[in-house]
């Protein structure tokens, strides 16, 4: 499936419907103290830039990378709609944002992701992709609701 990705500026109302399903999503599954998912205006800060990803006039999914500074690049609001799930474009996302990642001279990626049944998905997504677990970094600490992936590039 050729999926087309827009850098985004979070205005249109489709995309800003699917971060607020996904923190939604996220508050349903983990503690709140456990929720790192970032509304819209979190997301529209220099230092982050915000991908959706779309199957002609179709929203499929979004994703964005937040620069932590020295190379390394934190990917945050990686999200596929319910539509769109199991056609592979979460795979063609996250290719996209590490293609993007290594285009900046990234080092490394790193993310956190719930370590409940509700994120297996995403944990296997990762993992298939390269990504191996490892211990928080930035301002995340140890916490049983927390998964913690890297990529070196």
């Amino acid at each position: 499936m050729p999926l087309r990705f827009e850098l985004d500026d979070l205005t249109r109302p489709e995309v800003i419907r699917l971060l607020e399903e996904h923190l939604e999503d996220m508050y349903a599954a983990s503690p709140a103290e456990s929720v790192h998912a970032l509304d819209v205006g979190a997301l529209k800060v220099p230092g982050i830039a915000f991908w959706s990803a779309w199957d002609d006039t179709e929203l499929v999914g979004c994703g964005a990378l937040k620069s932590l500074g020295e190379g390394d690049l934190e990917l945050k609001s990686m999200r596929t709609t319910v539509a769109a799930r199991g056609r592979g474009v979460a795979t063609a996302l996250l290719r996209h944002l590490i293609a993007q990642s290594r285009e900046a001279e990234g080092r490394r990626i790193l993310l956190e992701t719930g370590s409940d049944d509700f994120h297996a998905p995403a944990r296997r997504l990762y993992s298939r992709n390269g990504f191996s677990e490892c211990p928080p970094f930035g301002s995340y600490v140890l916490d049983p609701n927390s998964v913690f992936f890297e990529l070196s590039l």
